[in-house]
């Protein structure tokens, strides 16, 4: 075994032991569709300055989901409840009471100049109105001036620990735009007071209470101030007081206050046979996508599935380690991104492939090695590209978008590890004992397989008319855009809110028998959770008075009386901010996959990758139109899978195009791109069957909660895999003659 080789077992070996142990140790937390959670009911109170309506609880349901981030609670679920309620349901939550009182604290950050000392006076002086008397962290009572600075003027808030100069736990606070000559102007008073008098001290009050009243510096001239528009808020805190002053600036402040008026647990919005159907059909479906491989690669197909069941042990450790959250749909997620990740093994196999049918004394080992070699740019091209998306929507998004983006990187480094290191490694292993030698189509990749076989007998020129192809995706686009035009969109109860209906039944209900009810009686959609033994709760989307009564009327037919005790529209979970922001995060990655593509291959190959991804986000958004089926939270997930899986199939055309174009360079371009596409035709038909026996299993098995989230994806994939080849490549064609 050489150095290289050496390597990379040790880096397999510590990457599978440090993920079984995480595993082992850390409990992963369940989402309010599995396991239920806290619920927290916020009322919103009027003040002088602002009323408690609807347009100021929608702005601080904004607020709160930004403190919800912070708190580290994954998949929250938060959305208006009449005109002046808020209920926020968080899964998984150690401390719910910190949680309420989080989030009920104003967070009115400002920043005064201190004008001296009060013993006297509780209230500030007559003659001076704009004056505060506010007790400091040590209980003496400090003379404060007008409002210099506040909350808004602040850019971020982290968190620091100064162990060598003895501060401690501290917060360090940056401001923005007119914030930093306010602080500089501020602070640049206080520098004309003698130092130890009161006047040289800036007041930090959070919510009527001074939390810090640092002295400015001895360093720091009168009227000059302290400039870089940066300061650090010191005290006695600890590290979990640190962090939630922290939270609460980055949150901002609340429009109105809110008091908490209630507070409960909830059970799983999803019955046990919506679990164990989904659990079954992951299972069955992973089990497919194993046996399909092994089926296609041999040898190497199955150490492929060991390498992919570590892909899926070191994906499930670090969303462990980071606190993750896994819902129904995410779970599905995960199964199906192990089907996906077997694409980076594929594209490898098929290379030795290649490698072994063109050599004239060829041998697993030498073919193998070229083919991890002549994969690489590929693999690395198509992650890249992801993985720029991932990051953009983590910095860009919140919510559920941001996590998505999380699980999403996760996922990307997760898989080229599992390919290019643990699988190279059994791999490595396996070609160098001699029965291989004796025996190499045992290994799997010492024939062409019966797809290439195929292209290689009839050498079908796909690219011979690249018009008709483009006509056929501009007939598709066309057809599906109609969709959205005349069928319009059924956004889900995340999107436009809807109704939510509480009620106390004289026995206990069963959440499933209810859910089974509901549907029979046309609200197969609604949302059923209970709390304590006699409390039902039922959302749906916006209902009449006659759908209403049927709700009343089939909840009475599961228990001798239910009392309606609470019946209000309910706002969208999803957001305005939240909706603008995933838009925004989505489009910016577009941006940012077209420049790099353009920089690693050409921008008409950039370009044709970034039109062939609108067209297939179109079309599924078509389909689901015409179908009737809902938009709602689970089928913007599957997009932006979707989104992920179209750039990868159009890299990994692309990148056999340059390297052919490479090769020959007076072959014309047409020519080059039907041999690239001949060359991945293998990789995208295995890849593609891979990630269908998932998503079939899903789809059929899966349940009702999982079947449109599998048919949006089923969609993708036949799009996005038809897209790559005849909407990306024929536009590059024409692209390129047109140039």
């Amino acid at each position: 075994m050489n150095r290289s080789q050496h390597v990379r077992g040790m880096i397999a070996l510590a990457a599978v032991a440090l993920s079984l142990y995480v595993a082992l140790t850390v409990p992963v937390h369940l989402g309010l569709d599995l396991r239920g959670g806290t619920q927290i009911v916020l009322e919103t109170r009027p003040t002088a300055d602002a009323d408690a309506d609807g347009e100021a609880t929608d702005r601080t349901v904004e607020v709160l989901r930004g403190r919800v981030d912070a708190l580290g609670v994954a998949e929250p679920s938060i959305a208006r409840s009449g005109d002046d309620r808020i209920v926020v349901e968080l899964p998984g939550l150690q401390d719910p009471r910190k949680a309420s009182d989080v989030l009920g604290r104003t967070a009115q950050l400002t920043f005064h100049q201190v004008l001296g000392t009060a013993t006297d006076v509780d209230e500030p002086l007559p003659e001076r109105p704009h004056e505060r008397v506010i007790a400091d962290e040590s209980g003496r009572r400090l003379r404060l001036g007008a409002a210099s600075l506040t909350g808004g003027d602040v850019e971020r808030a982290a968190v620091g620990f100064d162990q060598q100069g003895g501060a401690g736990w501290h917060v360090t606070v940056d401001f923005k735009g007119a914030g930093e000559k306010g602080w500089a102007r501020l602070t640049g008073d206080a520098a004309c007071h003698p130092a130890g008098e009161p006047g040289r001290r800036v007041a930090i009050v959070l919510d009527d209470k001074i939390v810090s009243s640092p002295q400015v510096s001895p360093s720091v001239a009168c009227r000059s101030g302290i400039s870089g528009g940066s300061t650090q808020i010191t005290g006695t805190f600890d590290d979990s007081e640190a962090e939630e002053l922290a939270l609460l600036i980055n949150g901002g402040a609340l429009p109105v206050p809110v008091e908490t008026v209630e507070q409960r647990t909830v059970g799983p919005t999803l019955g046990a046979q919506a679990i164990t159907a989904g659990a079954w059909a992951a299972t069955v479906g992973t089990a497919l996508t194993a046996l399909f491989i092994i089926a296609v690669y041999r040898l190497m197909g199955l150490l492929a599935t060991v390498a992919l069941a570590c892909y899926g042990l070191i994906s499930y450790a670090a969303l462990a380690a980071l606190g993750a959250t896994l819902t129904l749909p995410g779970l599905a997620g995960f199964v199906l991104a192990i089907g996906m990740a077997v694409d980076a093994n594929v594209l490898v196999f098929e290379r030795a492939r290649e490698e072994y049918a063109s050599r004239t004394r060829p041998t697993p080992r030498s073919s193998l090695a070229a083919g991890f070699r002549s994969a690489f740019s590929a693999i690395a091209d198509s992650n890249v590209t992801t993985l720029i998306a991932a990051g953009l929507l983590f910095f860009l998004a919140s919510g559920p978008v941001r996590g998505f983006g999380v699980t999403l990187g996760i996922g990307v480094l997760a898989s080229m590890l599992s390919a290019l290191v643990i699988t190279r490694v059994l791999a490595d292993f396996a070609v160098t004992r001699p029965r291989l030698h004796r025996r190499p189509h045992l290994t799997g990749i010492a024939h062409t397989g019966t797809v290439r076989a195929r292209l290689a007998r009839t050498a079908p020129n796909l690219m011979r008319h690249p018009r008709r192809w483009l006509a056929a995706s501009a007939a598709a686009f066309v057809l599906a855009a109609s969709g959205v035009a005349v069928r319009g969109l059924d956004l889900g109860v995340e999107f436009t809110g809807g109704r939510l209906v509480e009620y106390a039944t004289a026995t206990p209900v069963d959440p499933d028998r209810a859910r089974t009810a509901l549907a029979d009686a046309g609200f197969p959609r609604a949302v059923v959770q209970t709390s304590g033994e006699s409390r039902l709760t039922i959302r749906t989307g916006h209902l009449t008075d006659t759908q209403a009564a049927t709700v009343t009327d089939t909840v009475n037919g599961l228990t001798r009386q239910a009392d309606k005790v609470r019946d209000e529209a309910i706002g969208p979970s999803l957001g305005k901010e939240l909706r603008h922001g995933a838009l925004i995060a989505l489009l910016v990655a577009l941006g940012a996959q077209l420049v790099y593509l353009a920089a690693r291959f050409r921008w008409l190959l950039g370009t044709s990758a970034v039109a062939a991804l609108a067209h297939d986000v179109v079309i599924l958004i078509g389909v689901f139109a015409w179908l009737g089926k809902p938009v709602d939270g689970v089928f913007l997930a599957a997009l932006l899978t979707v989104v992920g899986y179209s750039v990868n199939d159009s890299v990994v055309v692309f990148d056999r195009i340059r390297e052919l174009g490479g090769r020959d360079r007076g072959k014309p371009f047409a020519l080059i791109a039907n041999q690239a596409l001949l060359g991945t035709l293998p990789r995208t038909v295995n890849t593609g069957m891979g990630a269908a026996f998932i998503l079939a299993a899903l789809a059929v098995l899966g349940g009702d909660t999982l079947t449109d989230f599998a048919l949006a994806l089923l969609i993708g994939l036949v799009v996005g895999t038809y897209s790559s080849m005849f909407t990306a490549t024929p536009l590059a064609i024409e692209l390129h003659r047109r140039a």
